[in-house]
């Protein structure tokens, strides 16, 4: 279901005669003319922002091989 808000706004007359002009052009009502335009607007796709790099550590190199159980025993205190 969709539902409908009416609303009034204030548009200069230069503008609301190309509303007319446009929605007679596209057979459709003006509503539905403002309301596409408005929409181009809210859904156009927003700029991707680069992300900085992340940073690196060094961890002072690997203490134990995990495949080797008694060797991860014994780091861990078993």
């Amino acid at each position: 279901m969709v539902i409908h808000m009416k609303t009034t706004l204030n548009i200069s007359d230069v503008t609301m005669r190309e509303v007319k002009r446009e929605a007679a052009r596209r057979q459709q009502t003006m509503s539905e003319v403002v309301e596409m335009a408005l929409r181009i607007i809210i859904e156009r796709p927003r700029k991707k922002t680069e992300l900085p790099a992340l940073p690196e550590f060094s961890s002072g190199g690997l203490r134990v091989n995990i495949a080797n159980r008694d060797a991860l025993y014994d780091v861990m205190g078993g």
